[in-house]
């Protein structure tokens, strides 16, 4: 999405016209973040999993771009909230952020820690991983809970793509305790974009939301297949990010 606010944008391709561009406060990294990880999570949270106060929120690879964003949402929202990681970095990213219960599948089985401390099921899932993931979390589902896809991260990499999978006994699962499955596309809610990027901007510039930006630096166009590969590996720690442009230097506003 582009950061300009003027009715139309000039670059080397042409003219851009106005209906796709997303007035933005500033052109930080971490404003640029809320344009699809943070926009992600609040109108996920709010409109698929219908979140309320006082109910107990799962978030997977709650590390990354968006469930930094979904973790922190759903605590504001007065809920506690359970995040899966892999490695001690991004638990500590996860603390900070005031994560309830953080699992480090490194040194946890995900599927012990629901079964054991959540006996009754989490009301909320926001999942990005899929495969045994998604299985996992549909299993630890509470009656009434409400399990919202936002991206399937294991099933992309691959030589020819990712595979559709089957999930054996869905329907039966999500029926026998009227649960709902839902998927969540960003683009088919624009409608919603400005309202929930000014309520996020408005919460990061009051210091009630952080983001964490991926410290390894990515400079120029030629490094977006290295930044996609790094974020891939499972490394980074936060919202990875690309300078575009390599003699941009950022300079933060004061708040």
């Amino acid at each position: 999405m582009c950061m300009h606010t003027h009715s139309c944008s000039r670059d080397v391709d042409g003219i851009i016209p106005a209906k796709y561009l997303l007035p933005v406060p500033r052109p930080d990294p971490e404003v640029v973040a809320m344009l699809t990880s943070g926009l992600t999570a609040s109108i996920a949270l709010e409109k698929s999993g219908n979140m309320k106060s006082g109910e107990t929120v799962l978030v997977t690879a709650a590390a990354g771009g968006t469930g930094q964003f979904a973790v922190q949402l759903a605590k504001l929202g007065g809920n506690k909230v359970v995040a899966t990681c892999g490695g001690q970095q991004k638990a500590v990213l996860l603390k900070s952020l005031g994560v309830d219960r953080v699992i480090d599948y490194k040194i946890e089985k995900i599927k012990d820690v629901l079964k054991t401390e959540y006996p009754k099921g989490v009301d909320i899932v926001y999942e990005s991983v899929g495969g045994d993931m998604f299985n996992m979390c549909l299993n630890a589902l509470a009656v009434h809970g409400r399990l919202v896809v936002i991206g399937m991260m294991s099933q992309y990499q691959g030589e020819h793509g990712w595979k559709p999978l089957s999930y054996p006994g869905l329907c039966e699962k999500i029926l026998a305790k009227s649960q709902t499955v839902a998927g969540f596309f960003l683009i088919q809610h624009a409608h919603l974009y400005q309202e929930h990027l000014d309520r996020l901007f408005d919460l990061y510039a009051t210091g009630k939301l952080k983001v964490a930006l991926d410290p390894t630096n990515f400079s120029g166009l030629s490094s977006v297949a290295d930044a996609v590969e790094y974020l891939h590996s499972g490394k980074s720690v936060g919202k990875v990010v690309v300078c575009v442009d390599p003699v941009f230097s950022k300079t933060l506003s004061k708040l």
